[in-house]
């Protein structure tokens, strides 16, 4: 073993297997990746890195093994070759002794099962060199009951240049697989953590009777707003269609939200709508945006600007998990104005294709929103509102 080398553990390969080897390397390539330790020493293929810089070649396969001792090394180095090589039962034995004077407290079914060879073999040698008090005799051996107790070896494969494209897929691919089992739990214990938790206090002050908390919200506030003109503005207000209420009071009212929960909430106020969120325990993390399709010359109503767009407001309490990379819609959708403050469809769908298993609550639904049938209807929803589940036309 060379300073150059510290791992070369094993005898240099006879002339004909050097030339069978390169040979084999010429036609095929190196088909066994060399390995590494994470300083670039090898610990095993030197001779398959010779005859690649012999032949002018720059990059092969490796592995790189990291966390390892200098003892595990050159073991894991004598264990692979072992296992690869036809050796004399000399040249074995030379392996089992050079391992037994490294580690003379480990059993020697530890060692044979560390490089792979009979553990008979290794206890015949393990007497031999306790005979010539080379190693000491134990009367106690880590590892006498056959089991190796060693931490495991991390491993990063390296591969050739043509292969590191395939590399990024599955990499790519590991990850989306981890991200989709980890949203999962997470979603699952959102669910899990509103089912335990009890938000009767809330439903009886609101006039309610359920105790049910739950993990996403979608809330339509019905602002009160003053008009300039009672003339021009008036058909207009929000309280020709339905009670309305003051900022203080939807401030004041909060919502059943459960400790991991997502709001979504619709705004006609930027500044307002973050004050709701927060006073409702939320912290904003995005938005959607419905660009408004009016029909013909009308272009919507507003103080500083025609507002053609309406937001909706992202919110979350606790660990309430994003959607998975890919899924979630584009931030900006155009979608036709219906009926006085229907939203669209759409909105409650990309909630309801997101979290499809987790109980929704919309609260403040409107009865315009029912007139046509409402897609949400049929996923794992609730609502809450004094027109809540009442087609248009029946008295409030």
């Amino acid at each position: 073993m060379s300073e150059s080398a510290p791992y070369q553990v094993m005898p240099p390969l006879s002339a004909d297997d050097y030339a069978a080897l390169e040979a084999d390397i010429v036609k095929n390539g190196v088909l066994v990746p060399v390995e590494y330790d994470e300083n670039g020493n090898i610990l095993d293929g030197h001779n398959r890195v010779a005859i690649c810089e012999s032949l002018g070649l720059v990059d092969w396969p490796r592995f790189v093994r990291k966390g390892l001792s200098e003892e595990e090394k050159r073991s894991h180095a004598r264990s692979l070759n072992l296992a690869r090589r036809h050796l004399s039962s000399a040249q074995k034995r030379d392996l089992i002794e050079t391992q037994l004077r490294e580690t003379p407290s480990l059993s020697s079914r530890a060692i044979a099962a560390r490089l792979g060879v009979d553990d008979k073999t290794v206890l015949s040698v393990r007497g031999k060199l306790e005979a010539t008090a080379e190693i000491p005799q134990l009367d106690k051996t880590v590892g006498a009951d056959g089991r190796e107790r060693r931490k495991p070896i991390r491993t990063m494969f390296v591969p050739d240049r043509a292969n590191i494209p395939e590399l990024k897929k599955v990499s790519k691919q590991i990850r989306a697989e981890e991200q989709k089992a980890r949203h999962a739990v997470r979603s699952d214990l959102a669910t899990q953590i509103a089912a335990r938790q009890d938000a009767s206090p809330w439903w009886r002050a609101a006039g309610g009777n359920s105790g049910k908390a739950f993990p996403v919200i979608y809330a339509d506030p019905p602002h009160r707003f003053e008009t300039y003109s009672a003339v021009t503005g008036g058909e207009k207000s929000a309280d020709n269609h339905y009670p309305t209420m003051s900022l203080d009071d939807i401030l004041a009212l909060g919502c059943p939200a459960a400790s991991v929960s997502a709001l979504f909430l619709w705004v006609t106020d930027l500044a307002n709508g973050l004050r709701i969120m927060g006073s409702w325990g939320f912290v904003y993390k995005s938005f959607w945006a419905w660009k408004k399709l009016y029909p013909g010359e009308q272009a919507g109503t507003g103080y500083w600007s025609f507002d053609n767009c309406e937001l909706l407001l992202i919110g979350t309490r606790g660990d309430f998990p994003a959607p998975l990379p890919g899924t979630q819609p584009i931030k900006c959708t155009d979608h036709p104005v219906g009926r006085h403050s229907r939203k669209p469809a759409f909105f409650a769908e990309q909630i309801d294709r997101l979290y499809p298993d987790m109980p929704k609550l919309e609260m403040f639904q409107r009865k315009e929103s029912l007139a046509d049938g409402d897609v949400r209807l049929a996923g794992q929803w609730e609502f809450w509102g004094n027109q809540a589940g009442r087609p248009e036309g029946e008295a409030a």
